[in-house]
Order: C-alpha cells, then sequence, then structure tokens
C-alpha cells in the first residue's frame, strides 16, 4: 500500500481551504500562494494518484534516493538534485522507487502568475524533469518556504512563504539555460551520436554510456533535446544529408549510406518528412536558385 505521508522525521504543513480562499483574494499571495508543502525523508512506499490532478501545480525536488510519476501514459524517473513539475489539472501517480525511496522536498502552489512563472521555468507535462544547478540553494528555499507557515497562519508568513517559492521558482527559471550544460551525460551522448553518425542506435549502449539506465536516459534525453533519441538522430542524419547534397554530386544512395541508411528509399521518406520534400527535388532547387543568383 502507498503511503501519503506519515515518514519519520518529515515536515508537512496543509493550509486549510477557507484560509487558501482569503488569501487568494489579496495581494501579494493572490499572485502566488503556497498552499501545501513539505518534506518526506526517506520515504518508503510513498505515493499518489490523482485521476483528475491536483488543484494546484506541485513541484518535487529530489534530495536523495528516486522515484517516478507518470503523467498522460508516460513514466519519467527522478533522481537526485533533480525536480519535477506537475500542472494543475494534469492527471498523474508518483511513488518513490522500492530500493532507494527518494527524500524529497515538495510545494504545491497556486495564483494568478503561476503560469507565467512555469513558463519561465519551462517544463511542461510532456518534459516534466530536469536538474538542479544549484540544489543546496533549492532545498534550503524549500526549507525557508516550510519555516515560514510552520510560524503561523497569518498574512505575513504566507507572504514569507510565497516569497520564498517565488524565488525558488525564479531560480529554476535562470537555470534553464545552465541546466543543459550542467547534464553532462547527455552532452556526451550527444556528441557520441554527432561522431557515430552512420552507426545504429543503440538505446542500451547509450543509456550506459551516460550512466543511467534505458528507461531513465530516455527520459533524460528527451527533457534536454525535445526529442526522444530516435527523432535526434534522424535530424543529425538530415542536416548531414543536406550538407552532402548542397556541396558534393555524390549520388543519393551513396549519401544515404553515409548518414546510415543502407535502403535509399526509406532515407528518402524520411528526409521527405523532415525537409518537405524529396533529396532531389532539395538539391534541383538549390541549384536553380544558385543558377538565378546574380553575381556577389
Amino acid at each position: 500500500m502507498l503511503r501519503r505521508d506519515g515518514f519519520p522525521g518529515q515536515r508537512l504543513h496543509v493550509l486549510p481551504r477557507l484560509l487558501v480562499d482569503q488569501a487568494l483574494r489579496r495581494t501579494p499571495t493572490s499572485h502566488l500562494l503556497v498552499t501545501d508543502a513539505g518534506y518526506f525523508p526517506r520515504a518508503a512506499n510513498h505515493g499518489r494518484s490523482r485521476p483528475s490532478g491536483a488543484g494546484e501545480t506541485i513541484v518535487i525536488m529530489c534530495e536523495e534516493g528516486g522515484g517516478w510519476c507518470e503523467l498522460a501514459g508516460v513514466k519519467h524517473d527522478l533522481g537526485p538534485n533533480e525536480f519535477l513539475v506537475i500542472p494543475a489539472g494534469t492527471p498523474h501517480s508518483y511513488a518513490a522507487a522500492a530500493a532507494e525511496p527518494w527524500s524529497i522536498w515538495w510545494l504545491h502552489l497556486t495564483g494568478g502568475d503561476i503560469g507565467d512563472l512555469l513558463a519561465a521555468v519551462g517544463l511542461t507535462a510532456a518534459a516534466p524533469t530536469a536538474p538542479l544547478a544549484d540544489p543546496l540553494q533549492a532545498f534550503a528555499l524549500a526549507e525557508s518556504v516550510c519555516d515560514a507557515l510552520a510560524h503561523d497562519e497569518t498574512a505575513a508568513s504566507l507572504t514569507a512563504a510565497a516569497g520564498a517559492a517565488w524565488h525558488l521558482l525564479a531560480q529554476l527559471a535562470a537555470e534553464r539555460d545552465a541546466r543543459w550544460v550542467a547534464r553532462e551525460p547527455i552532452a556526451r551522448v550527444k556528441d557520441h551520436l554527432r561522431d557515430h553518425l552512420a552507426a545504429p542506435v543503440n538505446l542500451p549502449a547509450l543509456a550506459a554510456l551516460a550512466g543511467y539506465s534505458t528507461s531513465h536516459f530516455s527520459a533524460r534525453f528527451r527533457t534536454a533535446t525535445g526529442f526522444s533519441v530516435t527523432e535526434y538522430v534522424k535530424r543529425l542524419r538530415m542536416a548531414q544529408a543536406r550538407q552532402l547534397l548542397l556541396m558534393t554530386d555524390r549520388s543519393v544512395t551513396e549519401i544515404a549510406a553515409a548518414v546510415g541508411y543502407p535502403d535509399p528509399f526509406y532515407f528518402s521518406r524520411h528526409f521527405t518528412n523532415v525537409n518537405g520534400m524529396n533529396p532531389r527535388e532539395f538539391r534541383r532547387r538549390d541549384r536553380a536558385e544558385r543558377d538565378t543568383r546574380p553575381p556577389a
């Protein structure tokens, strides 16, 4: 049986509904309000399932151990120093890993500005996880939220909690570009794919290169690039194919083989799908444009 709470050493703060309604009618908490927050250490058997989603956006930050979250039928792993965003109203379920259950800081957030703040953070239901570039600072801000809510339920304390939560979201938004730089295992895989463009895609081998399980690697790769591994490789290959079509006189069959397609007809279908025209038409159009271009 999954447990909602009750873990030794936990922190748990939940605002009553009446207080939430009042806080959402006054500034500044109408802009951002923390309705629930906590810390669950080594939360064995922790998990929730919300078929209709939650009324607030949920942010979960993993300190150690691991777990998973399923959104829109897709399962995403969450490991140490990573965070997860579950948009309000999104059906979901999540649970701590059985072998090494997570220790997590978590917040439920609502208010008029939450949409803009989450857009700045850059995570979505399709790509809901990312690494924390500065996990110690992020955990400290979550702790500040809990401290404010533990103090009392005055407007001042709710405002202090909202301020710490705003600071946390602002930090996560500021890290948006930097977090991809910190994602060295994925960067290493991307370099490998570019260096071995024509090689077959071996997902378990790529996951091993990154140091992840296959499922965890697939989720991390999609979050980092916006594509599945196979789609990412296809687009790399098509970019190289365009260069060869433009810069050489090699045949389509030769170019297909050079970028990892033994079957030129299969290559042509992929090329057309990505570029909106087949390889020969792409080459003819470029050469026609160059023939009509005035001299420099």
